[in-house]
Order: C-alpha cells, then sequence, then structure tokens
C-alpha cells in the first residue's frame, strides 16, 4: 500500500507540472491579446474624439494654418483667453477670441507618448505619437514614418487601423470640407 502512495507522489509533480506552465501561457497569451485589443481600441476612440475637438475649434475660431510638420497635442487644455495673440499650440486662429477652451482637461495619451498633428503634402492628420507600439507590432517613427511624402489615409486603409476603425484620422482647417463621398449613380432599369 505504502508503495502505491509513493508511486503516486513522485508522479504528481512530473503532471502538475507541466499543467501548471501550459496555464500559465495561456494566461500570459491571454494578457497580450487584450492589451493590444485596450491600445487598439483607445487609439480609436482617441482618434475619433481627437477629430470632433478639432472639428469645433475651426467651426469656432477658423484655423488659418498649422504651424510645423508634426506637433504634439497638448494645446487643448488651454483656458479661454489663457493666451496672448492668435496662436495657441501650433495653431494660428483667424477668431482667437472665440476660443472655447480648455477643450479638453487632460492631454491625450497612448504609452505615454501624446498624439501629434501630421502636416503632409494631403493635409493634416491626428496620429498616435513617435514609439507607439500599434496593436499590429508596427512602431511610430520606426516601421511607420510619418512625413510630408507619408500618404497617411493610405496607412489607414491598412496599418494604421485596427478591427476596421481608424488609428489616425484626417482633420480640416479653415475652407477646407471633407471630400464627398463618391456616390452610385443608379441608373433606370431596361423597360422601366
Amino acid at each position: 500500500m505504502k508503495r502505491v502512495m509513493y508511486a503516486a507522489r513522485s508522479w504528481f509533480p512530473l503532471v502538475s507540472i507541466p499543467v501548471i506552465a501550459i496555464l500559465l501561457g495561456i494566461a500570459i497569451y491571454n494578457l497580450k491579446m487584450t492589451a493590444k485589443k485596450n491600445t487598439g481600441q483607445l487609439i480609436a476612440n482617441d482618434i475619433a474624439h481627437l477629430t470632433q475637438i478639432f472639428k469645433k475649434i475651426n467651426d469656432d475660431c477658423y484655423i488659418l494654418k498649422i504651424e510645423g510638420q508634426q506637433n504634439t497635442i497638448n494645446f487643448l487644455n488651454v483656458k479661454k483667453d489663457g493666451f496672448v495673440g492668435s496662436q495657441v499650440g501650433p495653431l494660428n486662429l483667424a477668431y482667437p477670441e472665440k476660443w472655447q477652451g480648455p477643450y479638453e482637461k487632460k492631454i491625450f495619451e497612448v504609452q505615454d507618448t501624446q498624439y501629434v498633428l501630421v502636416r503632409t503634402k494631403k493635409g493634416y492628420f491626428i496620429t498616435p505619437g513617435i514609439g507607439v507600439k500599434l496593436p499590429n507590432g508596427k512602431i511610430i517613427g520606426k516601421d511607420l514614418k510619418l512625413d510630408e511624402n507619408t500618404d497617411i489615409q493610405k496607412l489607414v486603409n491598412s496599418d494604421l487601423s485596427f478591427n476596421g476603425k481608424p488609428l489616425a484620422a484626417q482633420i480640416y482647417i479653415g475652407r477646407e470640407t471633407i471630400p464627398p463621398v463618391n456616390e452610385q449613380v443608379l441608373l433606370p432599369q431596361e423597360g422601366a
């Protein structure tokens, strides 16, 4: 009888260690997948919210120009009458007296990095900042260079998207308007 119990005790560690290791591996994998999902969702939500804020600023103050090629978005907490002149951060405003700030109390960040405004030949875009690791594993500034020649709109259809949600968005300033969506022309059916 003692021999049977001794044999069972010697096999228990041999069986339990691999089972614990497998369970630990599954937990780590799930944690990584959840982190990627959370990061992608956070960026998509922040980009959508920031886009709405810049639309409101342009509607209220009429953005004439955005200085520089890349600017961190750390000026949305500037209070009404909290600046002198027509410039708030990189924004040059036609009607600075209509500034309704603070538009946000916090500075938007992901992975301890502020979002940026990027000027390209095709317009201005809000993107995650340099060094941010996207859910697809690519790093802004290393794998995805954001300069004047970058087609960010094209990247939104591939590397800068997460589950069909954009991780960057174009903003429109001044009198620029959102380009019209290509509408399908419905042709009359034969015999109708």
